[in-house]
């Protein structure tokens, strides 16, 4: 059963904007521990780096190719 071309292309947008947000959370972790005396680091790079994580693999999962017989 084939895909509709609209809903490809609300796939490929949802997960370019999951990936998108995995780049602006890492990076606002990083600046936010360098340039602010933040008492638990690593609270804040668990949490981030688990944000990270999980919406980059949902973005990558979306944007999976893979045809399925």
């Amino acid at each position: 059963m084939e895909q509709r071309p609209k809903e490809n292309q609300r796939k490929e947008k949802l997960a370019n904007y999951l990936i998108d947000v995995s780049k602006y959370v890492l990076t606002g972790v990083v600046i936010t521990s360098l340039f602010n005396d933040v008492t638990d680091k690593t609270t804040i790079y668990l949490i981030g780096i688990g944000v990270v994580c999980l919406t980059l693999w949902s973005g990558i999962m979306l944007t999976n190719k893979r045809k399925d017989k």
